[in-house]
């Protein structure tokens, strides 16, 4: 499983939600960031409609849960299951 973090350069929120995800990262978490703009077909494949937009995938690339805008680093921990 890995939180896939669909973002853009000119979104603040998007900003603000990095620092967030790297203290995820650190608790041994598997994040992948996405430029919406840079990757415009994984973010059709997941019809991401906002950012932030943060999925749990499992192994398979099967979406397991999605959050749009920005939570706090331990929602992200406690949700990752």
């Amino acid at each position: 499983m890995k939180y896939l973090q669909f973002s853009a350069a000119w979104c603040n929120p998007c900003q603000s939600l990095s620092p967030i995800m790297e203290q995820v990262k650190a608790k041994g978490i598997p994040v992948e960031k996405i430029d919406v703009d840079a990757n415009p077909d994984m973010s059709s494949r997941f019809g991401i409609r906002s950012v932030p937009t943060v999925i749990l995938i499992d192994n398979s690339g099967n979406e397991l849960k999605r959050f749009t805008g920005v939570k706090n680093a331990d929602f992200y921990i406690s949700n990752f299951k």
